[in-house]
Parts: structure tokens; sequence; C-alpha cells
């Protein structure tokens, strides 16, 4: 089994001056590297800039977010993700699964 080679995409290289600076850089893969939708939610986060983005109304809003391939926003923290039946978000050395927790469910913490 061949795996992807994965890169180190420096937040740097998407916002000129970070409002959060941390994590500095992401290891994604060639096409998460090249995906817009994902580009535009790491942008978000870490200028601040939540202007095209809602508060979810319903959880059948954030999977239909996903459905369209989009990437949801947790807490202002994390872009999330649906992968392969898994809700992931993503960290500095990539994409990990989402815990379910009682804070996972409430709807104030989710941007779409």
């Amino acid at each position: 089994m061949q795996f992807r080679k994965k890169e180190r995409l420096y937040v740097s290289d998407l916002v000129e001056e970070p409002i959060v600076s941390y994590p500095a850089w992401y290891l994604l893969s060639a096409p998460m590297r090249k995906n817009e939708f994902l580009l535009d939610a790491l942008t978000a986060l870490h200028s601040y800039d939540f202007r095209h983005y809602e508060v979810a109304d319903s959880h059948e809003a954030i999977f239909a977010a996903f459905g369209q391939g989009r990437f949801a926003i947790y807490k202002e923290k994390y872009a999330v993700g649906y992968f392969g039946g898994k809700v992931m978000y993503l960290e500095s050395n990539g994409w990990k699964s989402m815990p379910v927790t009682q804070e996972v469910f409430l709807l104030q913490n989710w941007l779409i």
C-alpha cells in the first residue's frame, strides 16, 4: 500500500498577519492543500474573520454543509470535516477523530 506524502501548510502562507498563530502549520496531503473550502476555513480561523459563516441552526445543516464538501468551524478553534463516516477535526499533525462530548451537540459551538 502506498501512502500519500503529507506536507506542511504554513499559516503564514494563508494569512499575512494571523491573529491566531497557533498552530503555525498543518500537516496535509496534496489534495487537502488545494481544497478551497478547507483553505477558506483555515483562513477564517487564523484571521478571526467569520463574516461568511453563521451559527448552525440544526445538526442537519451541519451535515448538509459536509455533504457539499464544506468544512465547519467548531468553537472558533478547529476546522471540521466529515470523512469515511467520521467527523474529524484538524490539528497541526493532521486529522483526528472528534470525541463525542456534550459540547459537540451544542449548536452555538458550530459555524457553517
